[in-house]
């Protein structure tokens, strides 16, 4: 631990000298990693036993992510990486609420991009395959019937697009923690930002009645819109999955966020 500190100072002191008298302020928020504020930057420090089946936790994944995506506006821009750190420039913004329309917009923005390929992992595509990965991180009674989609053609996805993980900017929304891309279904987006558990866990509160149509109607694609609107059951069959597997290793926010998922 302290070698990546003494790592992670270097850096920090390569970018900005006068870094050397500043604290460190621990930021709060993750569930995964430590993350602080130095001066103009973000620090974060990843926690490799803190991987979940559902959600990698992978810092080189991470880097890639931001440099791809930060020249889009859709993410913070890297100025460092190690093999288990970031630095990046801090951007200033609460977590999201209210209207959701602009983050539908922004994720669309996200799903329409060019990476190069083989830039990151690819994600269950298709409702055989996701209800095999949710079987696969836990084994919940009362499986939801396969409605036969057929994978799509996989595209850029943010993969833990939870409310929590969106930062109201004054260019408007942005996304953070990007340690699990994948290339994907854009649906997996749209459905995780809809989890009740998952905005419960980083908010305290669950969507109003209203709050999936409005973001659902302001996302540009209807295509997408229509598997959306077929695929949330399975989504979410996978991430009360995800409670399950947390909560069965002793976080009992995540059997309370199980039962809103369900």
């Amino acid at each position: 631990m302290s070698d990546v500190l003494d790592s992670l100072d270097a850096a920090l002191l390569r970018l900005d000298p006068a870094l050397a008298a500043r604290v460190w302020e621990p930021l709060a928020g993750g569930r995964t990693n430590r993350v602080w504020r130095v001066g103009a930057f973000t620090v974060k420090r990843f926690d490799a036993a803190a991987a979940s089946p559902l959600f990698p936790n992978d810092a080189l994944a991470e880097a890639r992510a931001l440099e791809l995506f930060a020249p889009l506006g859709l993410a913070p821009r890297l100025r460092a990486a190690g093999a288990d750190w970031l630095i990046y420039e801090h951007a200033e913004g609460a977590v999201w609420s209210g209207d959701p329309a602009p983050v539908a917009m922004m994720l669309h923005r996200l799903h329409r991009a060019s990476v190069p390929q083989g830039s990151f992992r690819n994600a269950p595509n298709g409702s055989a395959a996701v209800l095999a990965d949710a079987m696969r991180i836990y084994a919940l009674g009362a499986i939801p019937p396969d409605p036969g989609v057929a994978p799509v053609k996989a595209v850029p996805i943010h993969a833990d697009a939870v409310s929590g993980n969106v930062l109201a900017t004054v260019g408007g929304p942005i996304l953070i923690d990007w340690q699990c891309p994948a290339m994907g279904d854009p649906v997996e987006d749209l459905c995780t930002f809809l989890s009740p558990a998952m905005m419960w866990l980083y908010s305290g509160r669950v969507p109003a009645a209203d709050y999936a149509e409005a973001f659902l109607r302001a996302y540009p694609d209807a295509a997408v819109v229509a598997r959306a609107r077929v695929m949330v059951p399975l989504y979410r069959y996978r991430i009360a999955a995800h409670c399950a597997w947390k909560a069965a290793r002793g976080d009992a926010e995540y059997a309370e966020a199980l039962k809103l998922e369900l």
